[in-house]
Order: C-alpha cells, then sequence, then structure tokens
C-alpha cells in the first residue's frame, strides 16, 4: 500500500462528514425498509399478490443493506447510529398510515427511494473526494439497486 493512500485512508477514516453521511443513508435505508415492510403487510387489491412479492424483496434487500452500511461505517473505526428513534429523527422521511390504495404506497415509496438515492448520491461523491474507494464501491452498488427499484415503481403507476 502506497503512503499516498495510507494517508488518505486515514483522512477518510478521520472525515466526520463521510462518517455522518454514511450514518445518514444508514438510517434513510433503515426508514425505507420500515415503510416497505408496512406496504406489504397492508397492500391490498388486484395486483395484491405482485406488489406483496416485491415489496418483501425490497425489504429484505433493505435489511441487507443496512448491515453493510452500518458495517462500512465501523470499519472506518467509528460507530453507527441505532435505536428506532435516533433512525427515524435522522432520516426524517415521512411516515404513512395504512390502509392506503395500492397506488398511494407505490407513490410514497418512490419518494422514500429519491430522497435514499440524493442522500446516497452525497456519500458517494464525498467518499470519492476522500478517496474512500471501498465506501464510494458501495454507495454506487446502492444507488444502482435504489434506482432499478425506482424505476420498477414509477412503472407500475404507468397505466
Amino acid at each position: 500500500m502506497s503512503t499516498a493512500t495510507k494517508t488518505t485512508s486515514v483522512a477518510a477514516k478521520n472525515d466526520t462528514r463521510l462518517i455522518d453521511s454514511l450514518n445518514l443513508v444508514l438510517a434513510d435505508s433503515y426508514a425505507l425498509m420500515s415503510l416497505t415492510h408496512l406496504a406489504h403487510w397492508n397492500v391490498e387489491g388486484d395486483q395484491f399478490f405482485g406488489l406483496h412479492k416485491a415489496f418483501e424483496e425490497q425489504y429484505e434487500n433493505l435489511f441487507e443493506a443496512v448491515d453493510e452500511i452500518a458495517e462500512r461505517v465501523r470499519a472506518l473505526d467509528a460507530y453507527a447510529i441505532g435505536g428506532l428513534g435516533t433512525l427515524a429523527k435522522t432520516a426524517g422521511m415521512e411516515e404513512f398510515k395504512s390502509p392506503l390504495a395500492q397506488k398511494d404506497y407505490v407513490a410514497a415509496l418512490i419518494v422514500a427511494h429519491e430522497k435514499v438515492i440524493t442522500d446516497m448520491t452525497q456519500t458517494r461523491d464525498l467518499a470519492g473526494q476522500l478517496n474512500d474507494l471501498e465506501s464510494q464501491d458501495m454507495a454506487i452498488g446502492r444507488l444502482q439497486w435504489h434506482e432499478k427499484t425506482l424505476w420498477m415503481l414509477k412503472s407500475f403507476l404507468k397505466r
């Protein structure tokens, strides 16, 4: 490992902006997971089976993602945030209550994914500036998944 890489790695570990940004996307992802699970439990109507299965796949992916993001924070010698209140407050994501029409669940999840994409893009860019390629790579992978999911959700609303 070169000296420049070691120095940059130390800089990334010591930059609270990156830790804060990772903790924000951790909170976003946890909040989105919870909302997606709520939609999975309560969706009804003619598209029930398709949406129920899609929401399940999405919240399972998000469950794995929150662990990956939290472990990245720990790999940077920092601490992941936790607790439902702390995660909800940090994410600042609008919650919805059931029951909702199918299209309203989808529309609400679209808004939530867009927030995650905005915050994850900032995390990716900051990780790139700090030459933290591991955090940047993780953010890129998460962005690809969120963008694909967003496309699918938006496609559902087109009729």
